[in-house]
């Protein structure tokens, strides 16, 4: 499942960059004059291999066929996943880099479930109900991280605990849920919050979105000059 979202994704966004530039033989589809979005394919995809694994739980090696299908379902339908956001097609603006994003953070997490990690492992013995407890306050800690605008360490955080509490105890991006609830206009946590994440600041993994998604300028850059 892993590998066919990996290489789905790839060779799709190869294919619309020559879709782009006009070359190769691939074109855009359309049906009655209107844009058929490669996402659409993903959606049938999903559903159907979904119905198949929850209807009939076939054994190899059809298992395998449907976990293909699967990951090339994800990442046709994640490829354009700012288009389900702004409901536009957005896909070359600098708002369709939060495509490649969520591929790269399910990639994120279909490696850490291949290396064995889990979020809620499946203990039946004398400490179930610990692991309980401990499994929902990691989950609270994450949902605190992912509020504060730390998508990769709030969905890792699920799989490792002390990412999500490192996390959760750090300043909140300005224009996070929690950033705008918390940190009101003049406060010293919201200058903290706008001099740490400044509009056009660079993260850690934008070189790798760039590869996909192009190379994205600051909001500053465009402002018309005073």
């Amino acid at each position: 499942m892993l590998g066919a979202l990996v290489v789905t994704f790839v060779v799709t966004r190869v294919v619309t960059r020559l879709i782009r530039a006009g070359r190769g033989p691939f074109r855009d589809m359309s049906v009655g004059g209107v844009h058929l979005h490669h996402q659409v394919f993903g959606i049938f995809l999903l559903l159907g291999t979904g119905a198949v694994e929850i209807a009939y739980r076939p054994g190899p090696p059809w298992q395998e066929v449907v976990a293909v299908l699967f990951g090339v379902g994800a990442a046709l339908t994640l490829d354009e996943f700012a288009l389900w956001l702004r409901l536009d097609d957005v896909y070359w603006s600098p708002e369709g880099r939060r495509s490649v994003d969520a591929v790269l953070l399910a990639v994120v997490v279909g490696l850490m479930l291949l290396l064995g990690f889990s979020p809620f492992d499946d203990d039946s013995g004398d400490g179930a109900a610990v692991a309980s407890v401990v499994a929902s306050v990691n989950v609270l800690f994450a949902l605190v991280a992912l509020l504060k605008g730390r998508t990769v360490l709030g969905v890792t955080g699920l799989f490792v605990p002390i990412l999500s509490i490192v996390a959760a105890l750090r300043l909140a991006r300005p224009e996070s849920f929690w950033g705008k609830r918390f940190y009101p206009a003049g406060s010293r946590k919201r200058e903290r919050s706008e001099h740490r994440f400044p509009p056009g600041r660079r993260q850690r993994w934008d070189p790798v979105v760039d590869l996909f998604a192009g190379r994205s300028q600051p909001a500053e850059q465009d402002a018309p000059k005073p």
